[in-house]
């Protein structure tokens, strides 16, 4: 009988490598008899045939083939395959034996491509945790192939799910690799290539199974997010060619890891559910924390416009909200990180898809607001500091202009109704004049940074109000929203009453026929400007007939500001031609020839002591008016009439006309009372023209009055208690000329005088009452309903103010004051006629 003898596998390989000074096959096995080798199992041998005794030789092909039919053939092998390659590779990379860790890994590779059964999950442990060894070793081959081959295994398609099979440590370690610092440049390029690819290979195997959720988890999202990210900022730097951050750039996105990284960064993005989203972008935002990059924002920028362009449209308010909560973290950071992040939020919303905003809409724009009011704060603060104020509101500029960009285009970007409901909140958080102190809100900001935030919440107001269309004016102007930006008109700053005109004349044009009307200028032919107009609906007309006057009172009063300018006119002129284009029907175009009559008068007659240019503006802006005005509506004489004038005025009086308003250097007269009829429009001229035409015209003969709301006492220099202590101030020398009066002698040429001025006072009087008799008769019915509103306000005023001065110091009484001395009550009598009684009391 033959006995064998095993010899120990150490001893073996020891003794045949002294011999021969050959290495040994792997896992051969040397007994004393060969054999012994008839022994092992089946797999094992097949998987000893398929190495080489020389590696550089590369895999036994013929032999993988029989390994591969064998483990298609009994799949229940493939578990006992997968153990006994992994014991041998982890052999061969403790012994550093390269050449047999490439060729086992291509074998697993074969056989992973070969083999779908129920057994392959088995299989799939064994290969993870040779990829896991290979990863963890320090030789940079070794982990580029590992990579490799999890990339390979990432494709595949599993028929079975895993339950148990989980990716942390992959994460982790192709993470490091993404941030590979190893000195020689070529390597430490392909590693961090290798280790792109394998998160790339994680993504892919993971997002697609319901059972691997767990990788979007933050504490996976903050390696993978920045790994990618640190590879996307990374460029060559040709100044510092041993600088270990900077990889080299490669037409091949394969070769380059910056492509690489974006273009997984945007399958990741890509693959993100709703529940998932934060996760994903939160760590972007940390990165750009961390690595300061947001001033200068080129990175940023760039990085969420691959988001936008990356995500679903429906999830394009999550990544808004987002750096929206980012930006309240950042409130006081230096102006130049705000900037930066607002200039991402605006870069990020200008490609957000039309109602994909979301819900919080109203959360949205008040977080921008609040962030304009603490710019226009920080500026205010900033002037009182001395070092670095100037360069510091240069920043702080940027960031109000900024938000203001973004809102305009966040509210482009809304459907119409909720692009209402954003004017209506917007214009609620305007300062405007008090009701109830008779004074603007100022508290917070005093009086200059109240002017401020006016002017960046109307200019916000007017880039939201761009493009509006309503289908009609009164969705466009509701009185919750016309009254208080009408109040605003009528504040002494210029630019706020310009930015209120703009708005106004944005809402009102519906047809786009703004841009046709800028300049204020004489139009030789208005068909040659192609408007566009709709007959006026019922809706207009019952609008114009509510809120018409208001429209009217805002032009009139506005255009007597002293401090307006030739854009203020042209405003004026601009939003007058809105009106007749979009508004005008034969009530409106008989009300806006009275109210263009009306200040033709204002500028002659001059109550109000206009300047020179003022008058010549105003003059100019009605006569640039009537022309179109005459060839809008096509009435023969009426052009005639108005050609005339202009004619006139052309060769004799070119001050009147808008051309000469319009030059840098124009030429004013001395003064406008001799000025000749012949230059000014007359209403009874216009109204024989007007006449057989349809229109109204005995309305024309009633002038127009400006109707008086609380707007006007409200936003008047003075408050109430100013006029008072002026009245009060005032008193001593209004006594001082009464006696002066009294002094005077009565002569007969004094008698003579006062019963000529009684018998005028007799005229004026009657020609008084014919006046109110035929205005009651001829004017509209909501002037006179205006008028008498005035009238009852003004009333109600004089008695509120009486009273006020009444509780405040009650009279004095004839009976005495009673004062008390020494515990002694005492009375103070005051004579009747010594009593001062207040202006108001007296008759």
């Amino acid at each position: 009988m033959r006995r064998y003898i095993e010899v120990p596998r150490a001893e073996s390989e020891q003794v045949y490598r002294f011999n021969t000074g050959w290495e040994p096959r792997p896992l051969l096995s040397c007994g004393i008899c060969g054999c012994c080798g008839a022994l092992r199992p089946r797999y094992k041998r097949l998987v000893d045939n398929i190495f080489p005794e020389d590696p550089k030789d590369g895999l036994v092909k013929a032999n993988m083939e029989k390994l591969t039919f064998y483990a298609v053939s009994a799949p229940d092998k493939l578990d006992r395959i997968g153990k006994y390659l992994a014991e041998r590779l982890s052999r061969d990379v403790v012994r550093h034996r390269c050449g047999y860790v490439f060729i086992a890994m291509e074998a697993l590779d074969q056989l992973l491509m070969a083999c779908h059964s129920q057994s392959i999950n088995l299989f799939v442990e064994s290969f993870l945790q040779m990829v896991a060894k290979l990863l963890e070793s320090g030789e940079p081959e070794l982990q580029i192939l590992g990579s490799n081959s999890f990339v390979k295994f990432a494709n595949i398609e599993e028929d079975t799910a895993s339950y148990h099979r989980r990716y942390d440590f992959f994460v982790s370690r192709f993470s490091a690799m993404c941030h590979s610092y190893i000195d020689d440049l070529e390597t430490r390029t392909k590693i961090r290539i290798a280790g792109i690819r394998g998160i790339q290979g994680v993504v892919r195997k993971t997002v697609n199974d319901e059972l691997q959720t767990i990788i979007w988890e933050p504490q996976h999202m903050d390696k993978i997010v920045p790994s990618l990210l640190f590879n996307m900022q990374k460029t060559e730097d040709p100044d510092s060619k041993n600088n270990p951050t900077s990889i080299p750039r490669s037409a091949d996105k394969e070769e380059n890891p910056a492509a690489l990284a974006e273009s997984c960064f945007r399958e990741l993005l890509g693959r993100a559910a709703y529940g998932n989203m934060n996760n994903a972008i939160r760590p972007v935002l940390v990165h750009l924390d961390n690595h300061q990059l947001w001033d200068p924002n080129a990175f940023a920028v760039s990085c969420f416009k691959i988001t936008m362009y990356s995500i679903q449209a429906q999830h394009s308010h999550h990544v808004i909200q987002q750096i929206l909560r980012h930006l309240d973290t950042h409130n006081k950071d230096s102006p130049r990180v705000r900037a930066g992040i607002v200039q991402v939020l605006l870069e990020t919303v200008a490609i957000a898809a039309k109602g994909s905003i979301g819900p919080t809409v109203l959360e949205v724009f008040n977080t921008l607001l609040k962030h304009l009011r603490l710019s226009v704060d920080f500026e205010l603060s900033n002037r009182h500091s001395s070092t670095g104020a100037l360069s510091t509101n240069n920043d702080e500029k940027v960031v109000q202009d900024t938000i203001i960009q973004t809102i305009g285009f966040f509210g482009s970007n809304l459907p119409d109704y909720q692009r209402s409901e954003i004017i209506m909140f917007i214009m609620g958080k305007v300062p405007t004049f008090d009701a109830g102190s008779h004074s603007l809100d100022s508290s917070h900001s005093g009086e200059r940074g109240t002017r401020t935030i006016q002017i960046m919440l109307l200019r916000s107001l007017l880039m939201v109000t761009s493009g509006y269309k309503a289908k009609s004016i009164a969705a466009a102007l509701p009185s919750p929203f016309l009254e208080p930006i009408l109040s605003v008109s009528l504040m002494e700053d210029n630019e706020l009453r310009q930015l209120v005109l703009h708005i106004l004349n944005s809402l009102i044009d519906r047809h786009e026929n703004k841009a046709k009307l800028k300049g204020m200028r004489i139009i030789p032919d208005v068909s040659a400007l192609k408007i566009k107009r709709d007959k006026s609906s019922k809706q207009d007309i019952s609008f114009m007939k509510k809120q018409g006057q208001q429209l009217y009172r805002h032009i009139y009063v506005g255009c007597k500001e002293d401090d307006n300018e030739q854009k203020n006119f042209e405003s004026l002129f601009v939003a007058l031609l809105l009106i007749t284009i979009e508004l005008a029907n034969d009530e409106v175009i008989i009300d806006l020839i009275r109210l263009a009559l009306a200040m033709q008068d204002l500028a002659v007659s001059n109550e109000d002591n206009l300047r020179m240019y003022n008058r010549c503006a105003i003059l100019a802006l009605v006569a640039a008016y009537l022309n179109f005005l005459s060839q809008m509506i096509a009435v023969p004489a009426f052009c005639q009439h108005v050609n005339k004038v202009i004619e006139v005025r052309s060769k004799e009086a070119p001050y009147l006309l808008p051309e000469n308003i319009s030059r840098e250097k124009y030429v004013l007269p001395k003064s406008l009372e001799t000025q000749d009829k012949s230059y000014l429009f007359l209403q009874n001229k216009i109204a024989d023209a007007l006449t057989g035409s349809g229109y109204s015209v005995d309305r024309l003969s009633v002038p127009y009055v400006p109707q008086a709301t609380d707007e006007d006492r409200l936003s008047r220099r003075k408050s109430i208690v100013d006029t008072v202590s002026i009245q009060v101030d005032l008193l001593g020398v209004s006594v001082q000329q009464d006696k002066t009066k009294m002094v005077e002698e009565i002569t007969f040429e004094t008698l003579k005088k006062a019963i000529a001025d009684s018998q005028n006072l007799e005229e004026q009087e009657r020609e008084k009452r014919r006046q109110v008799i035929e205005k009651f008769q001829k004017a509209p019915f909501e002037e006179i309903a205006a008028q008498c509103e005035s009238k009852s306000n003004l009333l109600h005023d004089k008695l509120t103010e009486i009273f006020e001065l009444t509780i405040s110091r009650p009279p004095p009484s004839p009976s005495g004051s009673m004062s008390v001395t020494a515990g002694h009550v005492q009375y103070n009598s005051i004579p009747v006629y010594e009593m001062k009684f207040p202006d108001l009391c007296v008759y």
